[in-house]
């Protein structure tokens, strides 16, 4: 049975769920998951968990990300993206210099309000589908953090979009996010456009990295579905936790361990540590506290 993470470069206009219920099918697999919804427009780094690595799924959930986005200015939307239903359209005059002068309130822990068009739950209803009623309730900002946030490659807009709804007003720049779980990119363009008076909406998304997993590790649905075996294409499961030292432990901790139990260890420091057997199979992930190595998730066949 397989068993890995599979990176897939996520293209524009699938769910995050129709990638992992179309490779659910391609590996033969119930035991599918992914790491961190994309927005369906978006493109990039998306992690699918298959077999045992699904274990690991709550490991990446507080993942960082890092992103491309386009920013369009004199663009407002209800979805915060050119998908949306235009709410504001203005001129733009707004130069580079202008838009890197507000940049510095969107850096480090902000609080954003969630899109109506998200999947939070407000009184148990997700937001979009609030939305899609022609509903609007109030929502408790969150917090979240900008660790890297710059723009950079003006292009103005000269003519319409190819369905001509949207004019040649506004004005787009490129952004680079690197950003903490949670962090809505449409939102963070909504906000940086009113903060320049001008409104603003996000135009286009690639994920260029999450975790551990940047864009050069990811393999596009057509490479997949095209390889007679898919299975070259996963990582271990061990690779999210390269950041961890790794501890080899010989044939009687490995019984124990698989049994549940735990092994005393005086050589070890504090901490977390990915746990070997002598054969070299990943076990599980594992905390050492006061020379007693203890389980913290198995991802050893049972």
């Amino acid at each position: 049975m397989p068993n890995g993470i599979l990176i897939v470069d996520k293209p524009a206009d699938w769910t995050s769920q129709d990638v992992a219920a179309k490779l659910r099918g391609v590996f033969h697999e119930k035991r599918v998951g992914h790491g961190g919804t994309l927005d369906p427009m978006a493109t990039g780094v998306l992690p699918i968990f298959l077999g045992r690595a699904t274990r690991a799924v709550p490991f990446f959930e507080h993942a960082d990300k890092v992103y491309e986005a386009t920013l369009r200015l004199g663009l407002v939307t209800d979805t915060q993206d050119i998908t949306g239903r235009v709410l504001e359209e203005h001129q733009v005059d707004i130069t580079q210099e202008q838009l890197e002068a507000v940049l510095p309130r969107f850096r480090g822990p902000i609080q954003q309000i969630p899109p109506m068009y998200s999947a939070v739950k407000v009184n148990g209803q997700k937001l979009y589908n609030l939305a899609r009623k022609g509903q609007e309730v109030e929502r408790e900002a969150r917090t979240v953090v900008i660790h890297e946030l710059g723009a950079s490659g003006i292009r103005h807009q000269a003519s319409g979009d190819a369905d001509g709804r949207v004019p040649s007003l506004q004005t787009d720049y490129e952004l680079r996010v690197h950003c903490s779980k949670g962090t809505y990119i449409r939102t963070l363009c909504h906000d940086i456009g009113a903060a320049l008076g001008c409104g603003g909406c996000m135009a286009a998304l690639q994920r260029t990295r999450a975790g551990r997993y940047g864009i050069e590790q990811a393999h596009s649905l057509d490479e997949i579905l095209a390889d007679p075996n898919p299975e070259r294409f996963l990582l271990p499961v061990d690779s999210l936790f390269a950041d961890r030292p790794r501890c080899t432990i010989n044939e009687a901790g490995e019984k124990k361990l698989r049994n549940g139990a735990s092994l005393r260890t005086g050589k070890l420091a504090d901490g977390e540590y990915r746990v070997y057997g002598p054969s070299g199979e990943f076990l599980a992930l594992c905390t050492v506290n006061r020379g007693e190595l203890s389980t913290i998730k198995s991802f050893f066949e049972v």
